[in-house]
């Protein structure tokens, strides 16, 4: 059973699913002006566990698993934990009344070069043990304006940490070639009310993925950030987004 961490109390209950090489720390500002119940947890191999198989229909598994155990009616995925809300919805689409995807990097199209050749790379230095260049790989998407600062260095510390343990190794690879959905119909059964987020400028996450999505969920609103790393430069703006959209 994957860790998890709740606050807040009553309901409604929202469950916080974060995005690859990253934990608990990363969703809790995202739920910061949510109401009701909060139930944040980490995805299988980001807690030092080895995993046979890790895949989105894997994930979905364990965040539908997450949300039956708290009665959660709503949602929220960043980046991989969006793949994995993604798949879950696909299989039962009307699991949730409300959703939030937040810099979704894959729905049923296989990822661009670009993309692929980031987490081949991640793959690299995990295979290695390198946290010196995870943390590099990872420190060279911050803002220039924060990359060499305190703030920074802990950020791209703290990834590139969980990212070498020894149960990540192979799994930035694996991710790689694979899409959330395999049939984008089952999108569109979805009943729930979605939030979908994405910005410009993000190559792991292209804008265009996150139009992909509104466009197969019948009940979607858009948002797209003008720059990329908007948990840097936007952060108010989105946390009272996600607020917004989830207390409605």
């Amino acid at each position: 059973m994957v860790t998890t961490l709740v606050r807040g109390s009553g309901e409604p209950v929202t469950v916080f699913a974060h995005g690859l090489g990253a934990d608990i720390a990363d969703t809790r500002p995202l739920g910061s002006g949510v109401d009701g119940t909060k139930v944040f947890y980490t995805a299988r191999a980001h807690d030092g566990v080895a995993v046979e198989r890790f895949d989105y229909a894997v994930l979905a598994a364990d965040l539908r698993a997450v949300a039956d155990e708290h009665d959660a009616t709503r949602a929220l995925g960043v980046s991989m934990g969006a793949g994995a809300l993604c798949h879950l919805i696909a299989e039962t689409p009307d699991r949730f009344a409300r959703l939030v995807f937040f810099l979704p990097a894959v729905v049923d199209e296989p990822r661009a070069d670009v993309a692929r050749l980031r987490l081949t790379a991640l793959d690299e230095a995990v295979a290695h043990g390198d946290g010196d260049a995870a943390a590099a790989l990872i420190a060279a998407e911050l803002p220039a304006s924060v990359r060499d600062t305190p703030a920074g260095r802990a950020y791209a510390a703290a990834r590139a940490k969980i990212l070498c343990q020894p149960s990540m190794r192979g799994i930035p690879a694996r991710l790689a070639g694979q899409v959330a959905v395999a049939d984008p119909a089952a999108l569109s059964r979805v009943t729930a009310e979605a939030l979908v987020l994405g910005c410009e400028g993000d190559a792991a996450h292209p804008a265009a993925v996150a139009r992909r999505l509104a466009e197969l969920l019948p009940s979607s609103r858009l948002h797209i950030f003008e720059d990329p790393n908007v948990m840097w430069t936007h952060r108010t703006e989105l946390r009272e987004r996600i607020g917004h959209f989830l207390n409605s």
